[in-house]
């Protein structure tokens, strides 16, 4: 019998019927396990190019995934939103670890995988599986490039797929309902003011009166706060476009004007407990106020008005909606908003273009009509 050479590898049946491939480098053995003869031809390749590429084979040893994850979250760190580590540790903690955090990186399948998305579908969690995805591509992408595994097992299952439901929006009627009804509650001049700015909540916190001109009507977006793991945490945004001006109309300047009279009232009252931290929206005393607050504030308040509930992050998408539906052009709703570019804003307010594709509509009819005249009298 010929010997084999070196990287060739050998792939038999083994008694119980599964299909066993090996494969030795530099005194270094491997051995995967395949239901067919192909799947195990097809890990046993796998591995003949990681040796190609890399000169030596993947040693994942007894690494399970939860110590790829603790690796890669430590090592990553750095590089990552405190708020985007803490989703990352949270969605692990919550919907991987339980079933697959303690798996020996070897033995993760993609049918383990894909069963672990199935799971979370089923029981109503399609966002959560969407994320588990992401988080487990991300960290077997790293486990292949520190020769912890041969392949990303991640690459091999199907995706699963997410669609967030469509946002609540106001009626003319709802809005003035709304604006008319809650003057009275203290979170009022935050509400209008994410409506009238079209911020996001954690932006908004975030604001000082250094950052605010009511005089000009006008303020800037540089930071963004929450309350991470127990601690306020300041943060810059996303991408170099979250970093903006926004002039306001006087209804915006109104609710700022309102909140620096009534904070006022809050320093004269809290007395030596003011904490004078120099933000626009505050707790009674001053302190940072929780974007829970907020949300449960507004839920509350268009419950008591007899409105459909919007989350701080609806009346966002309210303003982006109205300037839209006026047809302000896409770009310009874009740079208000702070995206990263006019994609994103398109894919998001979709809805809100749908009278201008009418107009488009309209307006090739008139020209296949003209054309269509010129076409008979020529």
């Amino acid at each position: 019998m010929a010997r084999r050479s070196r990287g060739e590898g050998s792939l038999h049946q083994r008694k119980d019927g599964r299909w066993q491939a090996a494969l030795q480098v530099d005194g270094v053995r491997r051995t995967v396990y395949g239901r067919t003869r192909q799947e195990a031809a097809r890990k046993l390749a796998d591995l003949q190019r990681q040796a190609m590429a890399a000169g030596a084979l993947p040693q994942p040893g007894t690494k399970t995934l939860a110590d790829l994850v603790g690796h890669w979250l430590e090592t990553a760190a750095p590089n990552l939103k405190p708020r985007t580590l803490a989703d990352y540790r949270q969605t692990f903690r919550l919907y991987i670890a339980p079933t697959l955090g303690q798996v020996r990186l070897d033995r993760l399948t993609p049918d383990r995988l894909q069963r672990l998305y199935s799971d979370l579908q089923a029981r109503g969690r399609q966002r959560a599986a969407h994320k588990a995805h992401a988080v487990l591509h991300r960290a077997l992408k790293l486990a292949v490039l520190w020769r912890w595994l041969s392949d990303n097992p991640a690459e091999r299952v199907l995706p699963p797929t997410y669609q967030a439901a469509r946002k609540d929006m106001w009626t003319p009627w709802e809005l003035n309902v709304f604006l008319a009804g809650a003057r009275e509650h203290r979170l009022y001049p935050a509400w209008v003011l994410a409506l009238a700015s079209g911020c996001r909540l954690g932006e908004l916190l975030a604001l000082t009166w250094a950052d605010v001109d009511p005089d000009a009507g006008t303020l800037r977006v540089a930071r963004n706060l929450q309350r991470i793991g127990g601690e306020w945490v300041i943060t810059e945004p996303k991408t170099s476009a979250g970093v903006r001006a926004i002039a306001l109309p006087g209804e915006g300047v109104a609710a700022l004007r309102l909140q620096r009279e009534r904070q006022a009232a809050w320093r004269i009252e809290a007395g030596n407990a003011w904490q004078d931290l120099g933000l626009v929206f505050t707790r009674a005393n001053g302190e940072p106020l929780h974007q829970a607050s907020v949300s449960h504030g507004l839920r509350s308040e268009c419950k008591r008005l007899g409105i459909p509930a919007l989350s701080p992050h609806g009346l966002r998408h309210l303003h982006a909606s109205l300037l839209l539906g006026q047809g302000l052009p896409v770009p310009a709703v874009s740079r208000r908003l702070g995206h990263a570019h006019a994609g994103i804003t398109m894919t998001v307010y979709a809805h809100a273009l749908g009278s201008g594709d009418q107009d488009a509509a309209r307006a090739i009819g008139q020209a296949l009509g003209s054309g269509g005249q010129r076409l008979r009298s020529a």
